[in-house]
C-alpha cells in the first residue's frame, strides 16, 4: 500500500499571463543571447504592447536596446506625436529612417498608386546595416496574414535582409536558435502567438495608453475599393464616384500604416471595452479588411518579406 501523500496546490496562468510570460522571455532570451538588439516602433497598438512588455521586462532598469521606426512620410500625425511622446517620457533613444529622404536624392521613386508601404524595406534594411543590428524586435502576429503564419519567433535573413520561408529554424520546446553569420540578422517576433483580440484584452488588463484613432472619432472619408479612406493629403478621390461617395463618418483604426493606404472602420467604440466587444464579434482580420498594401497580389506580404519587409 502507498504511502498517503499531501496534495500539492497547482498554479494555472490565464492565457495573458501566459501570453505576457512567453513575450517576456523571448525579449529576455534576445538581449542575452544577442549582441545588438533593436525595436521597430511606430506609435500603433502592437508595438506600443511590445515596448510595454520590454519595460516589464527589464524593470527597474531601462530597456537596454533602442527604438528604430521607419517613416513613409505619409504617416498618421496623431500616431507620431505619440511615438515621440513615448520615447521621451521612457528616455530611449529613438532612430528615424525616412522614406521623404530616399525619394529626394533618388534611391526610391514615388508609386504610380501613391502609397509608400512598400518603400520601407530598403531604408529598414539600411538602417539595420548601419547599426550593425543583430536582432529586430517586430510586431507582426501569425493571425494577420498567412505569410506572417507561416513565420518564426526567431527568422532568420540572410545578408541581403532577406526571409526564405523554406530556411527555418525549428522551435521545439521554447527553445530559440540566434546563430547567424557576419551581415546576417534575426527578426524577432514576441507576439507571435497573440490575436488582435488578445492584443486588445491586454491593453485592458494594463490600462495602456494608445493613439486617439485608435478609438471612435469623426473623420472626412470616402470609398475605394471596399475601403474606407481618409481625406487628406496621401489619400484624395480619384474618380467621380469617390467624390460623390465622401462624407462625415464616426470610424476608428484597426490598423496603422500609410494613410493612402490603411482604412477606416466604422465604429462607435470609445472606450477599450468597446473596442473588445467589437473586435469578438467580427470574423475579418485587420489587414484583410483595412489594408490595401496587402490587396496587391495573393501573395503581397510574403513576397515583400522576401525582400526585406517586416
Amino acid at each position: 500500500m502507498f504511502p498517503a501523500t499531501r496534495a500539492t496546490a497547482t498554479t494555472s496562468l490565464s492565457l495573458l499571463d501566459a501570453l505576457e510570460s512567453e513575450a517576456i522571455h523571448v525579449i529576455r532570451e534576445v538581449v542575452a543571447e544577442l549582441e545588438r538588439p533593436v525595436l521597430l516602433f511606430s506609435g500603433g497598438k502592437d508595438s506600443i504592447v511590445m515596448l510595454h512588455l520590454a519595460v516589464k521586462a527589464f524593470a527597474p532598469a531601462p530597456v537596454p536596446f533602442p527604438l528604430l521606426h521607419v517613416d513613409t512620410g505619409h504617416n498618421f500625425p496623431e500616431v507620431l506625436a505619440f511615438r515621440d511622446r513615448t520615447a521621451d517620457r521612457l528616455r530611449l533613444r529613438l532612430e528615424v529612417a525616412k522614406v521623404q529622404d530616399y525619394i529626394d536624392d533618388g534611391r526610391l521613386r514615388e508609386r504610380a498608386d501613391g502609397t509608400r508601404n512598400p518603400l520601407q524595406t530598403r531604408p529598414l534594411l539600411d538602417a539595420i546595416e548601419a547599426g550593425k543590428y543583430t536582432a529586430v524586435f517586430g510586431g507582426g502576429r501569425r493571425d494577420e496574414e498567412k505569410a506572417r503564419a507561416k513565420e518564426r519567433i526567431f527568422s532568420l535573413r540572410d545578408e541581403f535582409g532577406q526571409w526564405d520561408p523554406r530556411n527555418q529554424r525549428p522551435e521545439l520546446w521554447n527553445l530559440y536558435n540566434g546563430r547567424h553569420r557576419p551581415g546576417e540578422h534575426v527578426r524577432v517576433f514576441p507576439l507571435s502567438n497573440w490575436t488582435e483580440l488578445d492584443v486588445w484584452r491586454y491593453i485592458a488588463r494594463e490600462n495602456i495608453e494608445l493613439p486617439s484613432l485608435y478609438y471612435t472619432h469623426e473623420r472626412d472619408v470616402f470609398d475605394r475599393d471596399g475601403m474606407l479612406l481618409a481625406v487628406g493629403p496621401y489619400a484624395q478621390p480619384r474618380t467621380a464616384a469617390e467624390r460623390a461617395s465622401v462624407r462625415s463618418e464616426k470610424v476608428r483604426y484597426r490598423t496603422v500604416g500609410d494613410m493612402s493606404c490603411t482604412g477606416a472602420v466604422e465604429s462607435i467604440a470609445l472606450t477599450v471595452d468597446d473596442v473588445v466587444a467589437e473586435i469578438a464579434a467580427t470574423r475579418i482580420t485587420e489587414r484583410g479588411a483595412t489594408r490595401a498594401d496587402d490587396r496587391m497580389s495573393e501573395a503581397a506580404m510574403e513576397d515583400r518579406k522576401k525582400e526585406g519587409y517586416f
